[in-house]
């Protein structure tokens, strides 16, 4: 009688506890009722141009392949091989009158953008309205038959660690696809980009879910849907949708995206220096170098200085501060909290406009460099070899490869370490950078993949 009771109990805390854990889990019906209806299969096709890989060999200089397949290989002379490519990805409905956000690597050098709406299966032929390459975000434009149905954009810096948040898409082609999750990491920075402060989640994100909304339990669009890790399961980065909001009055009228610029170079406060100023943590950027006749230099801000915070917001980490800069508008005023010589101090700066071609480290980060091949490259980070498991210690690590590009056809990936350019070794980036520039339009890299070494040539 006894064992019966014991038995009885411990069924009864077992149906009791699965019916707590179970209650506390979301229901997403009505979510997914209230999206679906604003999200959209956008289909793409491409006319890819590219050459054979051995047109425009220089055989005339010594390779170690000159031997094997000079004659064979000069046959080919510089042929131009067009392709078609179709691509698939998601959007989303901002307005009734159909405009549509999506990523810009969805609809980037597309010839034809068709867009399919999930609820009533009409199919559109879409224009691009604006794009903002760096920040991966596009915004394309329907003529639909009538009103369409649309979602809230809410506030992502609402969104904590731990909330519950649903994906919406169309992965590998399949409409309407609905997944679940948790917001599992805030301000990510992964290498796509120069402005790097992705949402973290595991709602099940694949290929064909690029330029979906995450959206949160009442809906509300928090993030854009935009990257994967190769091989990673429940690790899916989403941009934030009030970097978005900030951009879309220059979207809406086709101009470029004018960003803060505060002209400085930073690096990481590190837990010695951190412990030097008396500083619980690492919150915060050295400030190693400030450019002359910017916004920086004017307000009087010096090397050494330690950026803690931006109107009255603490950093949390290094990247904090280009994405922060780069959310205002060039002639904001801003007020800097900054340690000097031990000292805390508040500093107002008007920021400037950014320039051209200016990379993000100037405003804060590590600088990615874009080279004309195809690629781009940064310095060797901690960040970046804890990332890609890199073992090397001098030359530079590419960090993203442009689809379609002759780098793309060949093989370089991302983690992918150049330790010799035409035969000479790389240092730094900052050799790198003089060393491409006086380059011929075929270079020959040496490179270092996981133990191995690739050699790989390349032309613009």
């Amino acid at each position: 009688m006894r064992k019966f009771k014991v038995y009885a109990l411990l069924l009864l805390f077992l149906m009791t506890s699965s019916l707590s854990f179970a209650s506390s889990l979301p229901d997403v019906r009505d979510v997914a009722k209230k999206v679906l209806p604003a999200v959209v299969n956008i289909s793409t096709t491409q006319v890819v141009k590219y050459q054979n890989p051995f047109g425009g060999f220089d055989f005339n200089q010594s390779t170690p392949f000159d031997f094997f397949f000079k004659n064979f290989f000069n046959n080919f002379g510089h042929q131009v091989i067009k392709r078609k490519v179709h691509a698939l990805g998601s959007g989303f409905i901002i307005s009734k009158k159909g405009y549509i956000l999506t990523n810009y690597h969805v609809i980037k050098l597309a010839t034809d953008i068709r867009v399919t709406i999930l609820n009533s299966g009409d199919v559109y032929r879409a224009k691009v309205v604006g794009t903002d390459p760096k920040a991966d975000i596009a915004l394309i434009k329907i003529d639909p038959k009538e009103p369409l149905p649309t979602l809230k954009l809410g506030d992502s810096n609402n969104i904590q660690v731990g909330d519950w948040v649903v994906a919406v898409g169309n992965p590998f082609g399949l409409n309407g696809t609905v997944t679940v999750g948790i917001i599992s990491a805030k301000g990510r920075v992964i290498g796509e980009g120069p402005f790097d402060h992705f949402l973290q989640t595991d709602a099940a994100i694949n290929p064909g879910n690029s330029g979906g909304p995450l959206v949160n339990m009442k809906g509300e669009v928090i993030g854009m849907n935009t990257a994967i890790i190769a091989n990673g399961q429940g690790i899916g980065f989403s941009i934030p949708i009030n970097m978005i909001k900030n951009e879309l009055p220059y979207l809406m009228k086709g101009e470029k995206v004018k960003r803060g610029y505060l002209g400085v170079m930073i690096q990481p406060l590190t837990p010695l220096a951190a412990k030097g100023l008396g500083l619980r943590n690492t919150h915060g950027v050295i400030i190693s170098q400030v450019f002359k006749n910017t916004a920086a230099y004017r307000a009087g801000l010096k090397p050494g200085d330690v950026i803690v915070s931006v109107n009255g917001e603490p950093l949390k980490s290094s990247y904090d501060l280009p994405y922060i800069i780069s959310s205002f508008r060039p002639g904001t005023k801003i007020r800097l909290g900054i340690i000097r010589n031990h000292r805390r101090m508040s500093v107002e700066v008007k920021l400037g406009k950014r320039p051209k071609n200016i990379s993000v480290s100037a405003s804060g980060g590590n600088e990615v460099y874009k080279t004309g091949y195809g690629f781009s490259v940064s310095n060797i980070t901690p960040q970046l070899s804890e990332k890609f498991g890199i073992k090397a210690k001098k030359g530079v690590v590419i960090v993203s490869v442009e689809e379609g590009s002759f780098a793309y056809m060949v093989g370089l990936k991302p983690g992918d370490v150049i330790v010799k350019l035409n035969y000479k070794g790389v240092e730094n980036l900052a050799e790198f950078k003089k060393m491409i520039k006086n380059a011929k339009n075929v270079i020959f890299l040496d490179v270092i993949r996981g133990n191995a070494h690739i050699f790989i040539t390349i032309q613009k």
